[in-house]
């Protein structure tokens, strides 16, 4: 018999939400799937299952590779789960890091001149 385990256990276990509740609440508000079907916190998945997960901007994909219902070190994740995320959703957060304007630690609250500045930039 093939061992199962809740979806909400295993995405905490292999450390792809911090906690087992943000697991959870991702399932509740659609945002997991389970070979292509949105799935309840219950939901069990075997070895071979595909899971999508939605974190925006980015539909992430990973195959099931040993269901544990314990969380384990960062550096044995991969023995449990593999990463199939197309290259072209990883682009997009690149993209995304081109969107916004970075201003250096510490360099406080940009004065009226910079604001305007950084609004004409904004436009173009």
């Amino acid at each position: 018999m093939a061992k199962t385990v809740r979806i909400d256990k295993y995405l905490w276990a292999v450390r792809i939400y911090k906690t087992r509740s943000l697991a959870a609440e991702a399932c509740k508000k659609g945002k997991v799937n389970v070979d292509e079907m949105p799935v309840k916190p219950s939901r069990t998945i075997a070895s071979g299952d595909v899971i999508e997960v939605k974190k925006m901007p980015v539909l992430y994909s990973y195959r099931v590779i040993d269901p544990i219902e314990k969380r384990v070190g960062a550096k044995i994740v991969d023995q449990f789960v593999k990463d199939i995320t197309s290259q072209e959703e990883l682009q997009k957060l690149e993209m995304q890091d081109d969107f916004y304007i970075k201003r250096d630690r510490g360099a406080g609250r940009p004065t009226k001149k910079e604001r305007r500045l950084l609004d004409d930039i904004q436009d173009l």
